[in-house]
C-alpha cells in the first residue's frame, strides 16, 4: 500500500524490471485520487511516469499518465495478398515516397470520422519517429488451432500491422494541461476535466484514422487490399467502474484481440484476453516487449558494435527500413526487453490465451526525404 493507493506489478522473479520504473510507479500512486496502479510485465521507465502502466481513480483524471501521445495504438490488417505471391525484395523497393504528405482528400475523411475538417490534415498518414512503424508479417506459429479457427485468422495471408498515434495534436493538448495545471488532475466533472476529455477523445479519433491511412497508404503501394482484424489503443484515459482508467503504455483487454510486439527482430504474439481474470489487472495487458536501455545508452552500446547496415537485416530473416541513423540503433532488438518472458508472465497470471505468433517480414520506420 502506498497513499491511499494499492500498487501490484505483474510480473515473475525471471522478468527484469527496472528500479527506477518501480519508484516511478509508486510515485504515481500517491497523486491525488488515485485508487489503483497496476504495473505490467513490460514495465520501464519513462519521463517521470512508468510506460507499461494503468492507474484507476474514483474521482480524477490525469492528463499526464496519459501522456503526449493521446491514442497511439496497434492495427492489425489482413492484406488480400496471399503470403505465397509476397516477394521481399519488390515489396522493399515498392515502399517509397511514404514520409511525403498523404495525397488524399484529408478533409473529407475527417469529417467522416467526426472530426474538424482541418485538424492537423497535413500529418494525416504519416507514422511520425520514436517507437512506431508499420510492419509487414506473416503467422510463424499457431497456438491454439481452435481459437485461430475461432476468430477467422488466415496463416496463409501476409499481415500488416501499423503502430502509430495522434502525431503533434497529443502532444499540443497536454502542454496546454500543464501549463494550466501542472500535473494537479483534473477532478472529474468540473468544465476543465470535461473539456480535456472532450480534446482527448478527439485526437484517440484522430489516431484512429491515422493508422487507418497508414494502412492504405502502405496497401496501396504493395497492390493490395486489406481488412482490419483489430485497434486497441494503448495511451488513454476511459469510464472504468463509475471512475476512469488511465493507460500509459497498457493495451485494453476489454476489447477483443490484441496484438503484443516484440522488438522488430523478434515475435509479435496474438492473444485474447480472458474476461475471467481482467479486473485484477485493472482490463489492461502489457503493450509490447518494454525498453531495456534508453535511447542513449541504446545508441551508446550498439554503434561499437554495429554499423547501420547490419542493423537494417534481423536474426529472424525480416527487413528493416529505417535511414535515421539515430533511429536504428535507438530501436535496435537489443534495446528491448524479452517479449517470450513479458506474454508468459500475462499468461501465468491467467490474463490471455495464447492464439499464434506472428514473424517480421519487413519492418518500416523512415527513409530519408
Amino acid at each position: 500500500m502506498t497513499g491511499q493507493a494499492t500498487v501490484r506489478i505483474i510480473a515473475s522473479p525471471e522478468s527484469w524490471i527496472e528500479q527506477t520504473a518501480i519508484d516511478q510507479l509508486h510515485q504515481t500512486a500517491r497523486l491525488p485520487g488515485i485508487d489503483e496502479v497496476v504495473g505490467m510485465p513490460d514495465l520501464h521507465a519513462g519521463r517521470g511516469i512508468a510506460v507499461g502502466a494503468a492507474f484507476w481513480s474514483r474521482s480524477h483524471v490525469h492528463p499526464h499518465l496519459v501522456g503526449s501521445d493521446i491514442g497511439c495504438g496497434m492495427a492489425l490488417w489482413r492484406c488480400a495478398m496471399p503470403l505465397r505471391k509476397f516477394r521481399l525484395d519488390a515489396a522493399e523497393r515498392k515502399l517509397r515516397g511514404l514520409e511525403e504528405p498523404w495525397p488524399g482528400d484529408f478533409a473529407a475523411r475527417l469529417a467522416a470520422a467526426g472530426l474538424p475538417r482541418s485538424l492537423m490534415g497535413h500529418a494525416l498518414g504519416s507514422i511520425g519517429g520514436g517507437n512506431h512503424f508499420a510492419e509487414l508479417l506473416r503467422i510463424d506459429a499457431v497456438l491454439d488451432e481452435a481459437l485461430f479457427a475461432e476468430l477467422a485468422l488466415d496463416a496463409d495471408a501476409v499481415h500488416l500491422m501499423v503502430h502509430s498515434g495522434s502525431r503533434g495534436l497529443g502532444q499540443a493538448i497536454l502542454e496546454r494541461q500543464l501549463t494550466r495545471h501542472n500535473v494537479a488532475g483534473l477532478i472529474a466533472g468540473e468544465d476543465e476535466c470535461t473539456r480535456y476529455l472532450a480534446e482527448h477523445d478527439q485526437a484517440v479519433r484522430w489516431a484512429i484514422l491515422n493508422r487507418a491511412v497508414i494502412a492504405e497508404r502502405f496497401l496501396d503501394r504493395l497492390g493490395t487490399s486489406g481488412e482490419r482484424l483489430l485497434d486497441i489503443c494503448h495511451n488513454s484515459v476511459t469510464p472504468h467502474r463509475g471512475g476512469w482508467l488511465h493507460r500509459k503504455g497498457a493495451a485494453p483487454a476489454d476489447k477483443g484481440l490484441v496484438v503484443v510486439p516484440g522488438s522488430r527482430g523478434d515475435l509479435t504474439y496474438l492473444v485474447r484476453p480472458r474476461l475471467d481474470r481482467a479486473e485484477a489487472a485493472l482490463h489492461s495487458l502489457a503493450h509490447g516487449a518494454g525498453r531495456k536501455w534508453s535511447r542513449s545508452e541504446a545508441r551508446d552500446k550498439l554503434a561499437r558494435r554495429f554499423s547501420a547496415a547490419e542493423l537494417a537485416r534481423t536474426r529472424l530473416g525480416s527487413r528493416v527500413i529505417c535511414e535515421d541513423r539515430d533511429l536504428i540503433y535507438e530501436e535496435a532488438p537489443d534495446a528491448y526487453k524479452d517479449i517470450h518472458q513479458v506474454v508468459k508472465d500475462l499468461d501465468r497470471a491467467g490474463l490471455i490465451d495464447l492464439v499464434a505468433t506472428v514473424r517480421p517480414l519487413i519492418t518500416y520506420k523512415t527513409r530519408r526525404a
